[in-house]
């Protein structure tokens, strides 16, 4: 899954995106908000977190503009914390709102639950028939036996299970699992899907030749 972290102070910033990549996120960053609506517009990222006093173009602003396009899940994460300033983040279109200083686990829960809301599911558990995808710990099993994933091949099985049935493009996967440092030129798709499909079996991810791929139920 790809994030957008949009914050103007250095340290908390690369703080972030750090932590979001350990726990396995393709992680853009931006330190203003004009940037940071540039990027959502151009991009679909599967969660936004959002500071609210940004430099160039404040965070409610960035939001307003952002909802007449796009239903991205954002959270707005700020030192702003009156009842009034949550009134307004959330009627403004923030999905979710956390108050500074707070807790890294409490925040990666926040993010995993918006995710998982925004694909329509209501546990952190994905099943596809022997197979079971569990966000909330990035892990997965077959036949009760956990798989060995690298982090993006985790990444990868993750989405398809998002969309299981459904057909996930190469475009979609280089926009949800690699970061604007990636080189999207290559042919890293084609070898992650492999790689699953030797973990999984070779039946389970159907392959559309010259549009995408299949997790079949």
């Amino acid at each position: 899954m790809r994030l957008l972290v949009v914050e103007d102070e250095p340290d908390l910033l690369e703080s972030l995106a750090q932590s979001f990549r350990e726990d396995g996120y393709a992680v853009d960053v931006a330190q203003d908000g004009r940037e940071g609506l540039h990027k959502c517009k151009a991009w679909d990222y599967d969660a936004v977190i959002l500071d609210w006093m940004l430099p160039k173009l404040n965070g409610i602003d960035l939001l307003t503009q952002l909802r007449k396009v796009k239903p991205t899940p954002v959270l707005l994460l700020t030192a702003r914390d009156t009842v009034s300033d949550r009134v307004l983040g959330l009627d403004s279109g923030a999905d979710d709102y956390l108050v500074k200083p707070f807790s890294l686990a409490e925040l990666l829960a926040r993010v995993r639950s918006l995710i998982r809301r925004s694909a329509g599911h209501a546990t952190n558990v994905i099943e596809i028939g022997s197979l079971v995808v569990n966000v909330a710990n990035k892990t997965a099993s077959q036949d009760g036996v956990l798989l060995d994933l690298t982090a993006r091949e985790y990444a990868l099985l993750e989405l398809l299970a998002y969309h299981r049935d459904k057909l996930v493009s190469r475009t979609m996967i280089y926009d949800h699992i690699f970061d604007e440092d990636d080189d999207t030129l290559s042919n890293l798709v084609d070898v992650h899907i492999s790689h699953l499909r030797k973990k999984l079996g070779k039946d389970l991810i159907e392959t559309r030749r010259g549009q995408g791929y299949i997790l079949h139920v």
